[in-house]
């Protein structure tokens, strides 16, 4: 029960819909009081007597007379978001009557909800798992459609099935291995080492795949950072306002224009990109403003998921091209080298120019040409395959990292067949597998933890 586990046995009270003037705001209130609190300050109808879920209209009052004429959710326990009892009451969207609705809500014995508050009620009641808990969290902040599908999924319990199975199968031969330990002095063995060995094949396989999604996961999680970089006049600027499709960057002939970095966004297909003109990369350049404008370019070159190496494919030679290719390859740089301004000379010339070097992309960026050639070459940079709606995305740091630990448990265990360990310091690796499993879960956790999790959450969910 949540009060055991936390001593949460109060009603929260919180605005559910973003503040701000609108046609209509919801405030929710959920706990033992919800109901009673709600109907003593609703004289149209005895709520209590009510059945759930169900509507009702009427006149909201305070001491002072009535606040306004609201709509009435009722959703008793177990079955409503939190699992407990669950008023919502939808006014009109005016923040000053719905201050009025929560101050009375509290004098009547409810307390101000906490940041996540309700989800994390959700997840002690047993009506969600903690990865489909911060899944809510991914559904709120989703921005793109492939963002939505990820965290749809796993509030479904995508994620959560997959490691549901894979706690399972290792719990299965851990209590065989922990029935050993019982009998150890008539060294009988009841999990066979043979099959155990293929299981722990099949969950590091398993396990590898989630954590390899985790680079996608968190693409499509956070978006990709696109630096666009290249010599002074190169076009970066008018490439950012062709991508862009709006004049964000000033264009001029003048070398050295950008002194600093401009960021904006672009939805490609579902994945956020976010585009960064920096300054032209001149090193020898008596300009001290431009010299700080070069060195923040460099940075983002460093830092940037994507480089798009601009240049200027009537001018840069393809000994210059190769020189800087062999420098990204060397820095593990992630780049993509596009030939612009091909619109002043015949386009034919300017390919057969660069024939030798492959995935070269042409454009040209001041009459928009080729740009959807470009677009497509950044996506499948990103995503190496499609996104599926039904595919196991792992978007979260901390089940990234608590996997890394699965993965690792996994390992020693393997090992530890191959030395034919005993059962008992068998036993000690997979109960670290199965912690950290847990840990993603939610099955082993901690208050702090929790507290921290669910802080991150908007207050109303």
């Amino acid at each position: 029960m949540l009060s055991k586990l936390s001593g949460w046995d109060d009603t929260i009270v919180a605005l559910a819909t973003p503040p701000g003037i609108g046609a209509i705001g919801v405030i929710r209130l959920s706990g033992p009081k919800a109901i009673e609190i709600v109907n003593s300050l609703f004289p149209s109808r005895d709520l209590m007597k009510q059945t759930s879920p169900s509507l009702h209209v009427g006149f909201l009052k305070n001491a002072e007379g009535v606040i306004d004429e609201v709509v009435i959710s009722l959703f008793k326990s177990p079955k409503s978001y939190t699992g407990e009892d669950v008023a919502e009451i939808s006014a009109h969207g005016s923040p000053f009557i719905h201050q009025q609705i929560i101050d009375a809500c509290i004098s009547k014995g409810a307390r101000l909800a906490k940041p996540g508050e309700y989800t994390q009620r959700a997840f002690l009641n047993g009506k969600m798992d903690l990865t489909q808990a911060e899944a809510v969290a991914d559904l709120i902040a989703s921005n793109t459609s492939a963002s939505q599908k990820t965290a749809l999924h796993n509030i479904r319990g995508g994620f959560s099935e997959k490691l549901k199975e894979l706690r399972e199968q290792l719990i299965k031969f851990s209590a065989l291995i922990e029935l050993e330990l019982d009998f150890s002095q008539e060294d009988v063995e009841f999990a066979n080492r043979k099959q155990f060995y293929k299981l722990i094949n099949e969950l590091t396989e398993s396990t590898h795949q989630l954590i390899s999604s985790f680079r996608l996961g968190n693409v499509i999680k956070n978006g990709v950072s696109v630096a666009i970089v290249g010599k002074p006049n190169a076009g970066k600027s008018t490439l950012l306002n062709a991508l862009l499709n709006e004049n964000r960057a000033i264009v001029s002939e003048i070398a050295g224009t950008t002194r600093d970095t401009i960021e904006e966004i672009i939805n490609i297909d579902g994945i956020l990109f976010r585009l960064i003109d920096t300054a032209g990369i001149r090193l020898h350049t008596h300009d001290s403003i431009e010299k700080v404008g070069v060195e923040r370019s460099l940075e983002k070159i460093r830092t940037a998921d994507i480089v798009l190496y601009l240049f200027d494919a009537v001018e840069l030679s393809v000994a210059d091209i190769i020189k800087q290719i062999e420098d990204f390859k060397k820095k593990q740089i992630n780049f993509i080298f596009v030939a612009n301004k091909i619109d002043q000379v015949e386009e034919e010339k300017i390919r057969d120019k660069f024939s030798s070097l492959e995935h070269v992309v042409f454009i040209s960026a001041k009459l928009h040409q080729h740009l959807e050639v470009l677009k497509e070459r950044m996506i499948d940079m990103v995503l190496q395959g499609e996104v599926q709606s039904e595919n196991i995305l792992v978007t979260n740091a901390r089940h990234f990292h608590a996997l890394k630990e699965v993965e690792k448990s996994l390992t020693d265990i393997k090992n530890g067949l191959d030395k034919k360990l005993s059962g008992d310091l068998l036993a000690l690796d997979i109960r670290r597998c199965l912690y950290y499993l847990g840990e993603i879960t939610g099955e082993i956790t901690n208050e702090d933890q929790l507290d921290y999790i669910f802080s991150k959450f908007c207050i109303g969910k």
